[in-house]
């Protein structure tokens, strides 16, 4: 079964570059760095690394807790943290700015793999939720490399699939050390794919473990002064492709009973910046972008947040949020940054991608989920109208996320058992 994984990936190989030749066209950091996909590196090789892998930008801010925990003990550790995109890549460099080693995760090659392990030596393996390479993890087999998941999770469509493979799943997980997994339903999935029992431990989700600084504050409350002129902002962060312009009819539609309302678009990928800003423009919207660099006025009607970086400050400077990829069937973003902000939160009826999450916040009312359209319109007016309300939602968010908290300390206590049991600290 592994020789035929290995013979399909091969065959996939030219079709996966055609793929990021063609993404290229939008965003030109995936036709960069190939070399490091099939493990050619520049540098002299590292050795002893704490290695991370995290998929896009969702995996590397909820593994930053973790990675920031390391970085931070009286002899820090060195750390390789991989991506495999090139907005999860920048987010890196934004978050950790040369503290940590960064490299593309290589493809799930022998030779591209053995590559790898060459350059870098791990000490220790850290996979954030799934992501189940055959060659990867036999790697970390073959070379020792005690290999954890953590935040892991499983949903129903991933089940079905991995079952369909389940002898090469369950060969695959054998070389995995621990699977901290986020829920017991959770656990329960990666039994049922080919986990041992005695691999799992449900140790909670980790994105719960996140902090916002009061400098992160206090710069979004400056945000709301100077920039948004304090005007009364709906942000709509991390929004997809058919979102932006619902958002846009539904300004239109209620911008003449609340003129002083600014609409600000954080689109999810960088690629579509333009254009959105142009989509606003051709509902004859007065638009600036924050790479403009120009403050809004009582003009203004949407103002489109085009950097990397900064969706925590923005939150901060919002009254109100729709979470993004939950008005179109792509299964929704993750909405605790706007909870622990302090941002009351809307969501569309798509939200799968986070299930546990929406269905926690819903339960104690710290969030509204709208069915279509009209929903979101009438849901956003009426808070709008009821500053009490709002107050309320946000009361009952931080208090979700508070008491959900605890992975941070459960995983990094796990990681630091298995460094010191291979003698590392």
């Amino acid at each position: 079964m592994n020789f035929l994984y290995t013979f399909l990936f091969t065959l996939a190989v030219p079709f996966i570059l055609l793929r990021l030749y063609w993404r290229g066209f939008k965003a030109p950091d995936y036709r960069r760095r190939w070399a490091e996909r099939f493990g050619f590196y520049q540098g002299t090789a590292q050795t002893s690394v704490l290695w991370i892998h995290a998929v896009s930008v969702g995996e590397v801010e909820a593994v930053a807790p973790v990675v920031h925990h390391f970085l931070e003990q009286t002899s820090p550790t060195k750390i390789l943290l991989t991506t495999t995109t090139p907005t999860g890549s920048a987010r890196v460099t934004a978050l950790f700015a040369g503290r940590v080693e960064h490299v593309y995760l290589p493809y799930d090659l022998p030779g591209v793999v053995s590559r790898f392990f060459k350059h870098f030596q791990p000490k220790i393996a850290i996979i954030v939720e799934t992501e189940i390479w055959p060659n990867l993890y036999a790697g970390c087999g073959k070379n020792n490399i005690p290999l954890v998941i953590i935040n892991g999770r499983l949903s129903e469509s991933s089940v079905a699939g991995y079952r369909k493979i389940r002898s090469l799943v369950k060969k695959t997980l054998s070389n995995v050390s621990v699977i901290a997994s986020q829920t017991e339903q959770d656990s329960a999935r990666f039994l049922e794919i080919g986990a041992a029992t005695d691999q799992i431990r449900t140790t909670g989700n980790i994105k719960f473990d996140l902090a916002v600084s009061e400098i992160v504050l206090l710069e979004g409350e400056l945000l709301k002064e100077v920039v948004f002129a304090n005007r009364f902002v709906f942000l709509a962060a991390s929004t997809h492709s058919g979102e932006e312009e619902i958002l846009l009819k539904i300004y239109v539609r209620i911008k003449k009973r609340y003129p002083n309302l600014l609409l600000v678009l954080v689109p999810r990928h960088p690629e579509r910046f333009n254009a959105v800003a142009q989509l606003s423009q051709k509902y004859n919207l007065k638009t600036l972008k924050r790479s403009d660099g120009q403050l809004c006025d009582q003009s203004t009607d949407v103002y489109v947040a085009d950097t990397m970086g900064e969706l925590r400050m923005i939150y901060a400077g919002a009254d109100i949020a729709f979470i993004g990829g939950s008005l179109v069937p792509h299964g929704g973003q993750n909405a605790l940054e706007s909870a622990v902000v302090g941002t009351p939160i809307l969501l569309g009826p798509y939200t799968m991608n986070f299930r546990e999450i929406t269905a926690g916040l819903l339960a104690v009312d710290g969030a509204i989920q709208c069915s279509d359209e009209a929903d979101v319109e009438d849901q956003l007016c009426r808070l709008i109208d009821d500053a009490e309300k709002r107050h309320e939602m946000v009361k009952q968010a931080k208090h979700f996320v508070t008491k959900n908290q605890g992975a941070l300390a459960l995983i990094t206590t796990l990681v630091a058992g298995l460094l010191s049991s291979k003698g590392e600290c």
